[in-house]
């Protein structure tokens, strides 16, 4: 049984997004335009949600988010964030995420953003042009990512470039890492009293990144990474990267051996355009869909939550990891991951995901 704690967060997807990466762990849902009524009806209803039974309110503390796919992307992003103060009762959590759309296109944005946070800006490359963006499905998206480093830098924000790995970029991350050293970045940044930090990794199998194996790094491929972004990848996750072949995990887990579950800290729900509703606790496809708000109603959406009832928790939740890798997992392959992410291909498998196999 899920644990559904006093406090949490709810974000309705009011203005949708530029790209449809395809990276993307929470997918490419539908994108049409709702008014602000939707969101004050959605945190309205789970502040005055009650438990069977029980008089009071259950959850001690509802923030709001006009979104979580691209942040500020509605021209009313001003209005949208005094919004979210006003239903969460408190300044709304910034992340360390920006429109990169809208960087390059409103000039007011950015000394806005600068005096609400967040001060470091996550811009995410998938190799060169032509691979970041048919990675983005949308022409000019590289292009966008650049001049919004520059951008970012001149209005005293720092840049974070995070690079996905895959067969066909491989070849690409040498000259990434020598336009980053040809822009001066870490230079600019240390100007800032920051350091430039740019890492990479392979993306995750939640989302439209489940569709992604048929490109995903294998061992040999390693030796392709510079040396420089590697160095720099270990220091950004803490000194040591957890990247092992399938093959591997696989024989772990047939030897009884648990793989991490990748759990977040904090509970968010999530509701799209069409007003079916999700959790964090997995990704925003059918085997996680927890109902619909206007004609399910909280009373089952949330009872689905806590009493896994979805396609998708079950099979998180309730699945032996030697079972798992029984059924699923490919003894021979050198396919590299993160525990976690194995894991999670496992569980799409076992929840009735297809996707491309080697």
């Amino acid at each position: 049984m899920s644990t559904l704690p006093r406090e949490i967060a709810v974000a309705v997807d009011l203005a949708g997004c530029p790209n449809r990466c395809r990276h993307c762990w929470l997918g490419t849902g539908p994108n049409r335009r709702l008014g602000t009524d939707v969101l004050r009806r959605v945190a309205a209803a789970f502040r005055e949600w009650r438990k069977p039974g029980e008089a009071a309110p259950y959850f001690a503390r509802v923030s709001a988010a006009s979104w979580y796919r691209e942040p500020d992307f509605s021209d009313d992003y001003r209005q949208l964030h005094e919004l979210e103060r006003e239903l969460g009762g408190r300044e709304p959590e910034r992340f360390e995420l920006l429109s990169i759309w809208r960087i390059c296109r409103d000039p007011a944005y950015l000394p806005w953003a600068k005096e609400r946070g967040p001060r470091t800006c996550q811009i995410s490359f998938f190799g060169g042009a032509e691979w970041t963006d048919w990675f983005h499905r949308r022409q000019g998206a590289y292009r966008d990512n650049l001049k919004a480093t520059e951008l970012l830098l001149e209005n005293g924000m720092v840049p974070r470039w995070q690079v996905f790995l895959g067969k066909p970029m491989m070849k690409d991350l040498a000259g990434l890492m020598k336009l980053a050293g040809e822009m001066g970045l870490r230079q600019k940044a240390a100007a800032l009293d920051a350091a430039f930090d740019v890492f990479c990794h392979a993306p995750g199998c939640d989302g439209e990144g489940f569709t992604l194996e048929d490109i995903r790094i294998e061992e040999p491929d390693l030796a392709e990474i510079p040396a420089e972004l590697m160095e720099s990848t270990r220091e950004h996750f803490g000194g040591s990267l957890d990247w092992k072949t399938e093959a591997e995990l696989t024989r772990k887990a047939l030897d009884g051996t648990a793989l991490p579950r990748d759990l977040p800290e904090h509970l968010w729900f999530f509701v799209n355009a069409d007003l079916d509703m999700f959790s964090n606790h997995g990704d925003l496809t059918p085997a996680w869909k927890l109902g619909n708000f206007e004609r399910d109603g909280l009373d089952a959406i949330l009872d689905a939550f806590e009493n896994d009832r979805t396609p998708g928790a079950r099979a998180s939740l309730q699945s032996d990891d030697r079972e798992l890798a029984e059924r699923f997992g490919r003894p021979e392959s050198r396919s590299v991951y993160c525990p976690a992410d194995l894991r999670s291909r496992w569980v799409k498998l076992m929840a009735g995901g297809k996707g491309p196999s080697r």
